[in-house]
């Protein structure tokens, strides 16, 4: 049996999806394969455990079975092989396989393959279903043939290639990884850390966490990681993610952040040293009356307001922060540098210092969207010579764009990373700004009031969220009222 290279594999999962064409949904295709494909590699990792344990106990077949032998354990019945010896009513099959191996092992997969019809037989009549199990057939999904690693890097192929094909949906449960990358830069997690993401999507943040780990030669295995994620289906991609990159100590909680955040200890929000996340921009319908209230007192700043829930995350990522040790990294739409509904919580969110590190983010970076992004910096136990102060990096140009699509390279990376590290001030790239000079400018945080730099191709803003494009507007046409009024004041002086 031979392993399975990565272009083989990349190819291998794409085709599956092929399949589904003209039947499914682009947006509806990691629903059906992922699950099979978790699947068909617990089966095959299980039978590569039973032939070792066989060897080793010189052909016992009751010992091979033992669960001790076993990472998961799979019944006999629910087995991959009976779902293929199947040739009607497949998809009740594999419902009943999906739920007797959740039941055995209830610890750690319950609910992981989701609630899709699979017994639809308009959508899934049996001859496909049928093709689909023959196609993952075709390959055997063992470690040997396919180690943690290199499966992890297919599964993320083919989530980006979902995230491609399935449009607005798309940023739901997929960051930009090159964006993930540099947030993990930036952040540099060490052993033995707590990370957190509380809009965790299919896991990428926190999975870039262990790489950088790896990738230092640094021990990982002792990295705790937790998660929370309001889509079901996406918390389960993002659980499955987790376990095919071989990672184990990982808590995924599937609920909503902002109502019911999943991580309490002793009735207060539990507190972790890293925390990376990706909230979903200005959402509407969220709870406000209840974070108005809020229980675990995370409103620190203030309410926000019902037609944008950033600066709710902003809170409960700050309040989710060892006091010693908490550092985060947030991508956020630019309007939290300016916009006036939020001025009051921006300013005490500046007067409490906890802002290390502003960096405004080239257009084009998210799926089907030109909007412009940065990423928001902060620490709970900032170094002394950083104290009430905010580096601003203008990042406007660090992107390469190439067929449609745009992207981070490691020289980006490195210049955006080594600006910040070394809190470099050269007053264009990146600029160092005490707080009183930030007072000065009425608490705004947005990028030109500070750094020189200007993109060096026209923005596209038109298809920017409009509320956002507004609220920038009449902020901008009031510094230049104001400026205005200045200037008149000091030449009649």
């Amino acid at each position: 049996m031979s392993r399975i290279s990565i272009e083989d594999l990349k190819s291998y999962l794409w085709n599956s999806a092929v399949l589904l064409r003209t039947h499914i949904d682009a947006g509806s295709y990691k629903q059906y394969i992922f699950p099979l494909l978790f699947y068909k590699r617990l089966c095959d990792v299980y039978d590569e455990e039973y032939e070792l344990a066989l060897k080793e106990s010189n052909g016992d077949n009751e010992y091979a079975k033992f669960d001790e032998n076993h990472r998961f354990s799979i019944p006999e019945n629910a087995h991959w092989k009976k779902v293929r010896e199947a040739s009607t009513d497949i998809g009740k099959i594999l419902i009943k396989s999906f739920r007797a191996i959740e039941k055995a092992n209830k610890d750690k997969l319950t609910g992981i393959f989701g609630d899709a019809p699979w017994s639809n037989k308009e959508r899934l009549p049996d001859s496909l279903l049928k093709e689909m199990i023959e196609h993952f057939s075709s390959k055997t999904l063992s470690l040997e043939n396919c180690p943690e690693d290199e499966l992890g890097t297919g599964y993320e192929y083919l989530i980006k290639k979902f995230a491609d094909d399935s449009g607005h949906t798309a940023q739901e449960f997929y960051t930009n990884r090159t964006l993930v990358h540099l947030m993990t830069e930036l952040l540099q997690p060490k052993s033995g850390e707590s990370i957190y993401d509380p809009t965790c999507g299919s896991a990428g943040m926190l999975i870039s966490s262990i790489a950088y780990l790896k990738n230092n030669g640094k021990e990982w295995r002792n990295v705790k990681l937790y998660g929370q994620e309001l889509n079901n289906l996406t918390s389960s991609i993002g659980r499955m993610n987790l376990f095919l990159h071989g990672i184990k100590d990982f808590q995924i909680i599937n609920d909503d952040t902002l109502s019911h955040p999943g991580f309490i200890e002793r009735g207060q929000i539990k507190k972790f040293d890293v925390v990376l996340a990706n909230p979903p921009y200005s959402i509407k319908k969220w709870n406000r009356e209840m974070f108005a209230n809020d229980p675990y007192g995370r409103n620190i700043l203030g309410t926000p307001p019902q037609g944008r829930a950033d600066y709710a995350f902003l809170q409960h990522i700050l309040c989710s922060m060892n006091d010693k040790t908490g550092r985060c990294a947030i991508l956020f739409p630019h309007g939290v540098l300016f916009r006036n509904e939020e001025a009051e919580m921006r300013e005490k969110l500046i007067k409490k210092d906890y802002i290390e590190c502003i960096i405004g983010l080239a257009p084009n970076l998210f799926f089907n969207s030109p909007m412009e992004a940065c990423i928001l910096i902060c620490n709970k136990n900032k170094p002394a010579e950083r104290k009430n102060k905010i580096l601003f990096i203008n990042a406007l140009n660090e992107v390469t764009r190439k067929n449609g699509q745009s992207y981070l390279e490691d020289r980006h990376i490195e210049k955006i990373s080594n600006a910040y590290h070394n809190y470099v001030n050269d007053g264009e790239f990146s600029a160092v700004k005490t707080i009183k000079e930030i007072e000065g400018q009425k608490f705004l945080l947005s990028l030109p009031l500070y750094t020189k730099i200007k993109s060096e191709e026209p923005q596209q803003t038109e298809e920017c969220d409009l509320h956002t494009l507004i609220s920038k507007l009449k902020d901008e046409n009031k510094l230049l009222k104001e400026m205005y009024v200045k200037l008149k004041e000091k030449f009649r002086g």
